[in-house]
C-alpha cells in the first residue's frame, strides 16, 4: 500500500488472549516521536450503517484541521486526498481499510481532504482534530470527482450520502 507523502500509517502494538485486546490507542510522547509535536484538542465519534460516505471534508485555513483517524468497531474504507497548493501529489488520493479488528490508525496533516465509506454493517468511526470545526472554514470536494477518480469499493447505488456530499463542488 502507497501513501502520499504527509499520511502516516499507525500499527499499534495490540496485546491479545483469551479474554481479548489491550493497546494504546494515544500517547502524547509516543505519537510526538511519529507525528512531530501535534497538540490535539477535541476528540469526534461517528456511528454509521452500511454504504455510508462521509466526505469528502477539509476545513480552510485559519482553521485547517490535521486528523488522528480510527475505527473502534466495523470497518471503513478510508481515503485521504491532497489539496494542498503547489504539491507534487496535488489532487491524488490515497485510501485503505481501517477497522476495529485491524487497529490501525492514520495522521492527515493539514491540506488534506478526507473521507470514508463504511463496508460493514455499522461502524463507529472515531477521530482526533487539532482545530475547532469552524462553519465559515468548513469546506468540501465532491467524492467522485473524475479528476480525482477514487475507486470507492462498493457500487454507487449502494451508497448513503447526504445532501451536502452529493453537491459537493469538484476540485
Amino acid at each position: 500500500m502507497s501513501l502520499l507523502p504527509g499520511l502516516i500509517l499507525i500499527e499499534p502494538r495490540v496485546f491479545t488472549d483469551e479474554r481479548g485486546y489491550f493497546f494504546e490507542s494515544w500517547s502524547k510522547a509516543k505519537y510526538d516521536e511519529l507525528l512531530g509535536p501535534v497538540e490535539f484538542i477535541q476528540d469526534n465519534e461517528s456511528k454509521s450503517v452500511k454504504g455510508t460516505l462521509r466526505g469528502l471534508h477539509y476545513q480552510r485555513e485559519p482553521f485547517a484541521q490535521a486528523k488522528l483517524v480510527r475505527v473502534i468497531e466495523g470497518s471503513v474504507f478510508d481515503v485521504a486526498v491532497d489539496i494542498r497548493p503547489g504539491s507534487a501529489t496535488y489532487g491524488q488520493w490515497a485510501g485503505l481499510e481501517l477497522s476495529g479488528e485491524n487497529k490501525r490508525q492514520l495522521y492527515i496533516p493539514k491540506g488534506f481532504a478526507h473521507g470514508f465509506l463504511v463496508l460493514s454493517d455499522t461502524a463507529i468511526f472515531s477521530y482526533k482534530v487539532d482545530a475547532p470545526w469552524n462553519k465559515d472554514s468548513e469546506a468540501a470536494i465532491r467524492w467522485d470527482d473524475p479528476t480525482i477518480g477514487i475507486e470507492w469499493p462498493m457500487a454507487v447505488g449502494e451508497m448513503i450520502l447526504s445532501e451536502k456530499d452529493r453537491v459537493a463542488p469538484l476540485l
